[in-house]
């Protein structure tokens, strides 16, 4: 879906609705940005009103009144705020004509979702929504994607992949809501990891995991085990604790956000086929030569793909202010954040019902 040109001395405009941490990062870089203009802030709190004056820009007290007082052509909006708000406030940006970014979760539930998917098709193809899955824009998980797609590692059949980290104890202590049931990894993190994994190595089709709550003894799981069944058949497994001291995490192993330390010699991910095995982020390469039969008494040659890191997040910004241009497609859509959602709950679902959940 592409948005009505914009003439090309006229630079798209950005304005962050929502001032907690992730919105006060996108102000950050639409602020740096060379591309775009960040012209508002828009948050009911003081701390809203402080950001703008931090910026420089506009305070609103409501998606609304920015709305009525900004010209919407050339206006893209990010939907930073809190997750029960994203599809009204998408809503009402469609309804407006004003392209927006819907911070991951696309939506607070299944309904929901289905709704703004619904909405999102009615409008049609000149007011474009983007996912903020902001990941699909590293170049660590577009190399991975290619690799998988080149054919290069054979007929994809086993997936692993880890995130290990150790939330500290502050992490609850300010948000008391995080140790009871929906502030688990599997809502608040695994989302992530389903998004990279669709990604790179296409659908899941059907799902079952386990859940554990023995480490730090709250309400809701510190750990979970999950067995993923691909579209293509493949299987995979991943393993995501926010209690175990370990450095196989994105945050971790990728160094795309420098406010994690960086394990540059970890994998969080190995996709493995019928001719070989990548590690990402690592991008390890292991695959049989051309003419070499597979088999496990025969060598596997060894390489690393090279890939420039960047912070996918600016990069995220760049490619919305194209949208907003009119110059590009998004890349992540409402339906693919949808998709992405319906995976992320069928685990939860899973995790409390002890059964496979298998999607239509």
């Amino acid at each position: 879906m592409i948005a009505p040109a914009l003439p090309a001395s006229q630079r798209p405009r950005v304005a962050i609705c929502g001032a907690g941490l992730i919105g006060r990062a996108h102000a950050r870089l639409a602020a740096d940005s060379s591309t775009v203009d960040l012209v508002a802030i828009v948050d009911p709190t003081p701390a809203g009103v402080e950001l703008a004056a931090e910026h420089g820009v506009t305070s609103f007290v409501s998606l609304a009144e920015l709305l009525a007082a900004e010209q919407t052509p050339g206006l893209g909006v990010v939907l930073a705020t809190p997750n029960h708000l994203h599809v009204d406030q998408a809503i009402e940006c469609l309804a407006a004509g004003v392209p927006a970014i819907v911070e991951k979760p696309v939506a607070h539930t299944i309904e929901d979702g289905e709704r703004l998917v619904a909405a999102a098709s009615a409008v049609g193809p000149h007011v474009p929504l983007l996912v903020g899955h902001h990941r699909r824009h590293s170049p660590l998980v577009a190399a991975a994607r290619e690799t998988v797609a080149s054919g290069v590692l054979g007929r994809i059949v086993a997936v692993n992949g880890m995130a290990t980290f150790y939330k500290p104890d502050d992490y609850f202590d300010v948000a008391p809501w995080r140790t009871q049931p929906g502030g688990g990894p599997i809502l608040i993190n695994m989302i992530h990891e389903v998004d990279d994994l669709r990604a790179i190595c296409g659908d899941v089709v059907a799902v079952q995991a386990v859940t554990s709550n023995v480490t730090r003894g709250f309400a809701v799981e510190d750990t979970a085990a999950i067995i993923l069944t691909f579209a293509s058949g493949a299987l995979g497994t991943f393993l995501i604790s926010d209690a175990a001291a370990g450095p196989r995490s994105w945050e971790q192993t990728s160094g795309e956000n420098p406010s994690y330390d960086h394990a540059d010699d970890e994998d969080c991910y190995v996709i493995t086929g019928t001719r070989g095995s990548l590690g990402v982020p690592t991008m390890r390469l292991r695959t049989y030569a051309e003419g070499v039969v597979p088999s496990w008494w025969n060598p596997l040659t060894r390489s690393v793909i090279p890939v420039e890191r960047v912070d996918p997040l600016a990069a995220q910004m760049e490619h919305f202010g194209a949208v907003v241009a009119g110059r590009a497609e998004p890349l992540v859509t409402v339906t693919e954040g949808f998709a992405t959602l319906r995976v992320t709950d069928a685990i939860a679902r899973s995790a409390a019902t002890g059964t496979p959940v298998t999607l239509g």
